[in-house]
C-alpha cells in the first residue's frame, strides 16, 4: 500500500528543495527553545523567527541578524526627534516605509513567491525581499528598535500590518499598511478587496479581520506557510520538521498531529507514523450525536494505522 496523500492546500514550486539541514526529526533542544520563546511575554518576533530558520540552516549564527537588526532599528531612530513622533502615524510611516523599501531596498517577492527562503528571517534580510509576512516581521522588529509600536495583522490571504492610535482593541482605530507593497496604506475598501481577491466570495468582511495578531498567530503562519510550500515541492522530511515546531506552538493541534503522522509514512519512518495516527484517532472529537466529526478522514487514517501494524510486526 502506498503511502497516504496528504489533503493539504498547496502550490507546486520550481524551487529545489534546500537540503541544507538533511536530519529527518529536529534536535529535541531546538524544539524546546523554539516552545520556551513563543511562550515568553517578550514581544520579539526575531528571535523565534531565527529558530524557524534553522530548519533550513542549521548552523545559524542567530547573533549576528539580531545585531543587524538592532543596526538597522538605531539607523532609523536617527531619523527621528521627538517631535517626530506625533501620536497619529503618518509621519513614522513615511520615515519607515522610506528607510526599509527605498534605502535598504526591501520588497515583496513576486517573481518566486513560493521560494522556502521566503520564509527564512536570514534570508530576508541578506536577500532583502520575502512575502508579506515575513517582510511584516522585518518591518515590525526595526520599528519596535527604533520606537515605534507596529502589530501584525494575520488577514485571511495577505498578512498586513497596522499603526494603532486611540483605543488599543480597537480595530478601527489604525492606519493599515501593506508590507508586500513597499509600506502602502490601505483603505478599508482597499481590505474589502483584498479579502475578495484571496478569498473570493467565501468569507465575508469583517472589521475583527483588522485586529492586531498575536506573536503566537504569527509564527504559527510563518510555519504554516513553509509547511505549505515544502509539501509542495514534496519535501516531505522538511514538512515534519516544520510540523514538530508547529506541535511545539500547540500541543494539542489534532491536524498538525495527524499530518506528522502522515508526513513521518511517506518518509518510511513507520513508528513515528503509527504512533501519531493512533493518538489521533484516540482524541479526536465525536459529535453529540456520538457520530464521528469526520467519519470518512477517521475511517481512512484507521485504514492506515492497521497497514502500519502489519508493517511493523512483520519487522519483528
Amino acid at each position: 500500500m502506498k503511502p497516504p496523500s496528504l489533503d493539504v492546500n498547496c502550490i507546486l514550486c520550481d524551487k529545489e528543495v534546500l537540503m541544507i539541514a538533511p536530519q529527518r526529526i529536529l534536535p529535541v533542544e531546538l524544539v524546546r527553545q523554539f516552545g520556551k520563546s513563543v511562550a515568553s511575554p517578550d514581544p520579539d518576533l526575531a528571535a523565534p523567527a531565527l529558530l524557524i530558520a534553522r530548519l533550513g540552516y542549521p548552523w545559524l549564527d542567530s547573533d549576528h541578524y539580531l545585531a543587524k537588526l538592532e543596526s538597522m532599528g538605531s539607523a532609523l531612530a536617527d531619523k527621528f526627534t521627538l517631535s517626530d513622533k506625533p501620536n497619529m502615524p503618518n509621519g513614522p510611516i513615511d520615515a519607515i516605509n522610506k528607510y526599509l523599501f527605498q534605502e535598504q531596498g526591501f520588497s515583496g517577492n513576486t517573481e518566486n513567491y513560493d521560494d522556502p527562503r521566503n520564509s527564512f528571517l536570514n534570508q530576508v534580510l541578506d536577500r532583502r525581499t520575502g512575502i508579506p509576512l515575513t517582510l511584516a516581521v522585518v518591518y515590525i522588529e526595526v520599528a519596535r528598535r527604533a520606537g515605534i509600536r507596529v502589530d501584525g495583522v494575520n488577514f485571511p490571504g495577505h498578512f498586513l500590518l497596522r499603526f494603532p492610535f486611540g483605543q488599543e482593541h480597537d480595530p478601527t482605530n489604525a492606519v493599515l499598511v501593506d508590507p508586500f507593497d513597499g509600506g502602502s496604506v490601505l483603505s478599508e475598501a482597499d481590505c474589502r478587496a483584498l479579502l475578495r481577491r484571496h478569498a473570493g466570495g467565501t468569507m465575508d468582511f469583517d472589521s475583527k479581520l483588522l485586529a492586531p495578531a498575536t506573536k503566537q498567530q504569527i509564527l504559527t503562519r510563518m510555519l504554516g506557510n513553509l509547511k505549505r510550500v515544502y509539501i509542495g515541492m514534496r519535501a516531505f522530511p522538511q514538512s515534519r520538521a516544520v510540523t514538530d515546531l508547529l506541535l511545539a506552538v500547540d500541543p494539542s493541534s489534532l491536524n498538525e498531529l495527524r499530518d506528522r503522522g502522515l508526513l513521518s509514512y511517506h518518509i518510511n519512518d513507520y513508528p513515528s507514523a503509527l504512533r501519531d495516527l493512533e493518538t489521533f484517532l484516540q482524541f479526536s472529537t465525536r459529535n453529540e450525536e456520538g457520530e464521528d466529526d469526520s467519519h470518512e478522514e477517521r475511517k481512512e487514517i484507521w485504514t492506515h494505522v492497521k497497514t502500519l501494524r502489519r508493517r511493523m510486526a512483520g519487522l519483528n
